[in-house]
Parts: C-alpha cells; sequence; structure tokens
C-alpha cells in the first residue's frame, strides 16, 4: 500500500476510534506512541500507530470490532512488565492501554472472590483482601507495579507459586471482548462447573492471541494464621538443589523455596543492603505459613533437611520486618543484577522438582562453554529456574553466544521433562523454540483454536506463533 493510501486508511480508523472513546484516548503522537513502542525485553521496540485507553468493556469489544474490520493489530497493555515481548508492537497498530479500567468492583466475603477490572495493579488486590483477613496468593515480583490483567494473560506464578500455585488457579469467571465485537463471560462463583469447554483456562495464559479479558473473578482464601522464614547458606550449588528434592520428598510443601546463586548474592545484597551473606555459594530462602504448631515444626524440619544435606549454616528470620526484608530483596532480583550490564535477559526455563540440581549445573556447564556470564535464580520449590545472562545488545559477537546458550538450556529443560516457559510467557522469544515442546501437531491446534477465534489475526500478531521454527541441536542428546 503506498504512504498515501496508508495514511488515508489510518486517519479513517482515528476518527472512528475518537468517536468510540473521544479525543482525549486517541494518542498518535510520536511521543505518546514511543512510550508504549516496547516492553520489559530487550533489543524489542516498535511504534504503534495509536495508543487507545477504553474506558468500559463495551469501548474495548467496539475497538476490536473496527480492528477486526480493517485487519489492524491491537496489543493489549498493563504495566508493560512483560519479558517475552508479548506487548511490544511489532506490526503496528493500535496498542490498547487498559488504564481506565483499573478497578476493584467487587469484594465477596461469602462466595470468597474479588471482581476486578483488568487494569488494577496486582498489590492493590492483595492489600485490599489482607484487610479482611483474606488471601489472595500469587505474587508475581512485579506485582508492584504489574497488572492483574497481565498476569491473566500470561499465567503469572510468584514466590508462592510451590503451595498455591498461579493465577490460572484463582481466575473461576471472566468477561472477555472477542475480536468479532462480542463481550462474552465465563465461569461464574462455582466450585464446580463443568458446562462445555474450560473456555476461562483458555483464555488465561493466551497472552493476548485471543482475546482482550475486561473483567475477572478471583478466587479468595482465609489469611495463613503466621509465617516464618529461613535462610539455609550453602557452599556447594548442587547441595542446595539436593535440599529442594529432600524438602519435598518429606512431604512439606513450603510457600516459598526459592534459590539464589553467588553471583545474584551479591547483586542483591549490593542493591538491598540488608545483609545476606554473600560469602555463600548459593541461599535457599524458605518460608512456611499455616497454625503456629505446623509452621514451628516443618521449619524445625525443613532446617534439620537442609543441614544434613550439607547446609553450611541455617537462619531463622528474628522478626516478620526481617522476614519481609528477604522477600523484598529475593523480589528485586533482576533490577539488582539489571544494574551490573548494559543488557539483562531473563529466561525461566522450568524441570521437574528432582531435576532442579540436574539443571542448575547444566546452566553453569552452558555458561562456561559459551563464555557468557550467567546469574542463576528462582522458584526452585517448583522447579522454575531464572538463568538471567548480562551482557551488553551492542556485541554481536556475544550476543549470538548468549543466544546459543540459551537455545542449549531450552533443550536441556526439555531433556529433563521440562519446559521452555515456567510463567514469562512464550511472546516472540520462545516462539521458535515452542515447537520442541508440543510438536508439529500440538501448534496445528493451537493455530486452529486461534483461527477460529480470531480469523483476521489482529491479536497480538507475532507472537507465540513463529514464522520459522528452529532447528533442534545436534550437540545435546
Amino acid at each position: 500500500m503506498s504512504s498515501s493510501k496508508m495514511d488515508k486508511k489510518l486517519g479513517k480508523i482515528k476518527e472512528r476510534l475518537i468517536e468510540i472513546v473521544g479525543t482525549e484516548n486517541v494518542d498518535d503522537t510520536t511521543s505518546g506512541r514511543l512510550v508504549y513502542s516496547y516492553d520489559a525485553t530487550p533489543n524489542f521496540q516498535a511504534l504503534p500507530d495509536f495508543v487507545v485507553s477504553p474506558r468500559t468493556a463495551e469501548e474495548v469489544a467496539a475497538i476490536l470490532k473496527l480492528c477486526t474490520e480493517t485487519s489492524t493489530p491491537v496489543y493489549t497493555r498493563g504495566s508493560g512488565t512483560n519479558l517475552c515481548a508479548d506487548t511490544c508492537p511489532l506490526k503496528g497498530g493500535v496498542v490498547l492501554l487498559m488504564k481506565h479500567l483499573n478497578k476493584i468492583l467487587e469484594l465477596d466475603k461469602e462466595n470468597l472472590t474479588i471482581t476486578v477490572q483488568p487494569g488494577t495493579i496486582t498489590k492493590e488486590i492483595t492489600d485490599r483482601v489482607e484487610k479482611e483477613d483474606l488471601f489472595y496468593p500469587p505474587d508475581p515480583s512485579s506485582m508492584k507495579i504489574s497488572t492483574i490483567g497481565g498476569n491473566l494473560a500470561e499465567n503469572s506464578g510468584g514466590l508462592r507459586g510451590l503451595k498455591y500455585g498461579v493465577t490460572k488457579d484463582y481466575a473461576m469467571a471472566l468477561q472477555v471482548a472477542l475480536p468479532n465485537g462480542e463481550l462474552i463471560r465465563t465461569g461464574g462463583k462455582l466450585t464446580k462447573d463443568v458446562a462445555g469447554y474450560d473456555l476461562t483456562h483458555l483464555f488465561v495464559g493466551s497472552e493476548g492471541t485471543l482475546g482482550v479479558i475486561t473483567e475477572a473473578t478471583l478466587k479468595l482464601i482465609p489469611k495463613p494464621e503466621t509465617q516464618k522464614t529461613i535462610l539455609a547458606l550453602y557452599q556447594d550449588i548442587e547441595a542446595a538443589g539436593r535440599s529442594v528434592s529432600a524438602i519435598i520428598a518429606n512431604k512439606m510443601i513450603p510457600v516459598t523455596l526459592e534459590f539464589l546463586d553467588q553471583d545474584t548474592l551479591k547483586a542483591v545484597e549490593d542493591f538491598a543492603h540488608i545483609g545476606l551473606p554473600t560469602d555463600a555459594k548459593a541461599i535457599l530462602l524458605i518460608v512456611q505459613d499455616g497454625p503456629q504448631e505446623i509452621v514451628d515444626r516443618d521449619i524445625h524440619k525443613i532446617a534439620e533437611i537442609c543441614r544434613a544435606e550439607q547446609a553450611v549454616d541455617v537462619r531463622l528470620a528474628s522478626s516478620d520486618e526481617e522476614a519481609e526484608e528477604l522477600a523484598t530483596a529475593r523480589r528485586s532480583a533482576l533490577s539488582a543484577l539489571a544494574r551490573l550490564k548494559p543488557t539483562t535477559i531473563l529466561e525461566d526455563a522450568t524441570v521437574p522438582r528432582s531435576e532442579i540440581a540436574t539443571m542448575v549445573r547444566a546452566i553453569s556447564d552452558v555458561a562456561q562453554k559459551y563464555n557468557v556470564r550467567i546469574s542463576t535464580f528462582g522458584h526452585a520449590g517448583d522447579g522454575n529456574l531464572h538463568p538471567t545472562c548480562l551482557t551488553d545488545a551492542r556485541d554481536e559477537e556475544e550476543m549470538t553466544r548468549v543466544e546459543e546458550a540459551f537455545a542449549e538450556i531450552f533443550e536441556k529443560a526439555i531433556e529433563l521433562g521440562g519446559t521452555l516457559t515456567g510463567e514469562h510467557g512464550v511472546g516472540v522469544t520462545k516462539a521458535p523454540y515452542l515447537e520442541w515442546k508440543l510438536g508439529k501437531a500440538g501448534i496445528e491446534v493451537m493455530r486452529g483454536i486461534k483461527q477460529s477465534i480470531d480469523p483476521k489475526g489482529i491479536m497480538n500478531p507475532g507472537k507465540v506463533f513463529a514464522e520459522h521454527s528452529k532447528e533442534r541441536l545436534v550437540s545435546v542428546k
């Protein structure tokens, strides 16, 4: 299409967008578009044609109908904390900014649910329900700024995932705007519901490729009575990995079972200044909650297991304040590491818990093989590790080695019965590798679902489905 015809088309689309949401909610200035041209993923940036801020679910639906009619790409946007380029508008079009849809609509204490709009900040939800002695467990590290719509789209996890699960485990009902302009409701405030396909969980984790979540009802549980936190210190990284398996094998499920290697530990301490033991090669941050007597029993037993697996020291947090400091420091790991080099690439290969020690060692071996700096931390209790490469995108030769290193890490994770991503999503960065996990037949099933709901392909194009899959490595068997 010629530039004059394109300008004319965009002009007509702008007029219709303004009719739907008002002039003040349509931004096509260069500066306005630039703000939403990237997310938290390194090396991905593209300008959208418009940034549009709907005020109601009906406006969202009308925008999607317009975009389908005009074959205009749509990218739903919350706070932009995504780590796989899912919210980057790589093919132009409309960034759908959910800043107005940010309200808590209902807290239902009888049914233990909370109903929210997608632009609500995750921590606002947790803070609101805890005032009523209730609990919303999913806690991604970005929870102070990430939105619940983004958490639902990516099926986000967090530090408490081992015991309590991830976002999908708390999604009970959704309102979703479809590409054809229809609004549908899925699920309900029900413990049991097998009427038809489970559409709620189809949209959760679909990364904005099927529709736009405009409302969500989330399950709540009673707030735990008490909790305790310990730090286990190791001079042997693999011993820390073995401890994870041993704790679970002893039929204890902590709330949090986090792993940090020495490189991460040093970066976090330099960032947080809370007295972390930077001489340790690795630490496990372990939290248990529940009734007082059960927490006391479990923490004592967990400490014994860690010592039996060669922990050189086990320390109990002396107060709730110290425990919160430790959790906050762990959540800051990515920010702390990002200060060290111009480019920080955070991945999230996941393996069965029993393979954590093997995977930690494999990541270290891969880093040495390709001569790249990889720090490792993550949710060891649920097998979700975050190998984080500190590099410089301007060094093309090193970036090639980084890509090769991560390809081998993904291959190893799959070989061990794991997956490419536990919580960050596929997006652009993992799309070329997705066939390694699902196979061609699995990809085609997903394409069929996508085609049936979004036949024009307007929803988050370029994500999840790669134009070309990577060849499997021959060096890893």
